[in-house]
């Protein structure tokens, strides 16, 4: 027979689990926006390269509206760092949650108020990655031109 304290860890720790898979799922999301985001970024670098090759060369309108698109450019690679920096800070966060949750099965402290609260904290990171990525795509297609260049 199994004694009955073995029975409640295991029951407690199956608990723990239960709790523990909707921020892990969280998690895998935000992993997937990380990957979207450092593609982006990656696209946008290789935009500036050429660019940027271009512009040591350029005089006069064309040095000008090559540097409007670096700073363009810029301004997007800003906001996919800055993207790709809060998804980061939310993923950590949220492992630190995962952490807490089943550290709280073992420790036989109240963890919930800073679980809530580093909860909280992964989520406003999570809405501030998305709206510097909403800005991001945002400035790309108001920059976006499409056909040929018209000339003057």
């Amino acid at each position: 027979m199994v004694p009955e304290s073995t029975l409640t860890d295991v029951t407690n720790i199956a608990h723990t689990i239960q709790l523990a898979v909707a921020p892990v799922f969280l998690l895998s999301g935000v992993g997937v926006l990380l990957g979207v985001l450092t593609n982006r970024l990656a696209r946008v670098v290789d935009r500036a390269r050429p660019l940027e090759e271009r512009h040591h060369r350029a005089s006069g309108a064309e040095a000008l509206d090559l540097k409007s698109q670096l700073q363009s450019v810029s301004r997007r690679a800003r906001l996919m760092n800055t993207a790709i920096a809060l998804s980061t800070c939310c993923a950590l966060l949220v492992s630190v949650v995962v952490g807490m949750l089943f550290a709280s099965a073992f420790v036989h402290f109240n963890l919930a108020l800073p679980v809530a609260g580093l909860f909280i904290l992964a989520m406003l990171s999570l809405v501030g990655a998305l709206v510097a990525f909403l800005l991001e795509v945002r400035l790309a297609t108001r920059t976006l031109r499409i056909g040929p260049k018209e000339p003057g």
